[in-house]
C-alpha cells in the first residue's frame, strides 16, 4: 500500500483496486470511518495475498462486504455478547464491532492464518471489546461461555450452520445468518432440523434498506430454554462436570 495519499483514498485505489469509501460508509461507520477504511485496505492488500478474500472482490469490498455486514447492527440488541462463527476475514464480526462498541464480540475461527490476521486487525484498530478465539464451534462447546447472539456469513448451509451455532447460545438467544436470495427456500427445507435444535422461531428479514442495494438478507433463528436441543444440553452438562473435576484436582 505504498504511495497512498494522506487520506488513503485515491492513490490507494490505483495500488490495490480498492475504491474510496462511499457516502453510505460515512453514515454507517460515523467516527469509526477511518478504522473501516484501514480495515478495507488490509482486506484489499494482505487479505488477498493470504487468500482470505478473492482479488475480484476488492472492487466491491464496501457494498458487498463491509456495508453488507455492518447493517446487521440494525437487528442486534444493545449491550449483548456476540459470537461470529467461522469469522474468516472478520465478516461480519469486525464491521459489526466497529459500528457497535456496546457489544462484546468473539471472532471464532479454526484456521491459524486467519486468526493471526484477525488478531492483527483487532490490535491495529484498537477494538478492545473484541477477542479472537481459535477453534471450531463444536470443539469449544462446554468451555465457551454462551452468548446472546451468534452471527455467521457464507459459512455453511443453514441446517449445518445451526448445528454449530445454536448450541453456543444462551437460553432465548438468537442466531443471525447473512444469506443470499435462496434464504427463504433454505429455511423452509430445514425447519424440522431446526426444531430438533431447540429453535422456536425462524424468519427471513432484510436490513440496510437505505444503505445497500440489494438489502442484506438475514435468517433469524430464535431458541427457547434449551439451545441445541436435548443432545447438546447433555453434552454441555458433561463438559461442565469435567471442568469442575479438573479444577478440583490438586
Amino acid at each position: 500500500m505504498t504511495g497512498a495519499g494522506p487520506d488513503g483514498s485515491a492513490e490507494n485505489e490505483v495500488a490495490t483496486g480498492l475504491p474510496p469509501a462511499p457516502e453510505a460508509a460515512e453514515r454507517v461507520f460515523g467516527d469509526r470511518l477511518a478504522d473501516a477504511v484501514r480495515y478495507a485496505e488490509l482486506l484489499a492488500d494482505v487479505g488477498v495475498t493470504r487468500g482470505l478474500i478473492g482479488p475480484r472482490e476488492v472492487g466491491r469490498l464496501w457494498e458487498r462486504h463491509l456495508l453488507n455486514c455492518a447493517v446487521l447492527s440494525e437487528v442486534v440488541p444493545e449491550g449483548v455478547s456476540v459470537c461470529d462463527v467461522g469469522s474468516g476475514a472478520g465478516l461480519p464480526g469486525i464491521p459489526l464491532a466497529l459500528v457497535r462498541p456496546d457489544l462484546e464480540v468473539t471472532l471464532l475461527e479454526p484456521l491459524l492464518r486467519r486468526t493471526m490476521f484477525l488478531e492483527q486487525v483487532v490490535e491495529l484498530l484498537g477494538l478492545d471489546h473484541v477477542r479472537v478465539v481459535r477453534g471450531r464451534a463444536e470443539e469449544v462447546l462446554g468451555t465457551f461461555k454462551p452468548v446472546h447472539v451468534v452471527t455467521a456469513r457464507a459459512v455453511a448451509p443453514l441446517d449445518r450452520l445451526a448445528g454449530w451455532g445454536v448450541p453456543l447460545l444462551r437460553p432465548y438467544g438468537e442466531m443471525l445468518a447473512l444469506k443470499g436470495d435462496t434464504a427463504a427456500e433454505e429455511l423452509k427445507s430445514c425447519r424440522a432440523a431446526l426444531a430438533k435444535l431447540g429453535v422456536v422461531s425462524a424468519s427471513v428479514m432484510h436490513v440496510g434498506v437505505e444503505v445497500v442495494d440489494p438489502p442484506s438478507t438475514v435468517v433469524r433463528v430464535e431458541v427457547g430454554e434449551s439451545p441445541g436441543g436435548v443432545r447438546f444440553a447433555a453434552k454441555r452438562a458433561k463438559a461442565a462436570r469435567a471442568g469442575r473435576q479438573r479444577r478440583r484436582r490438586p
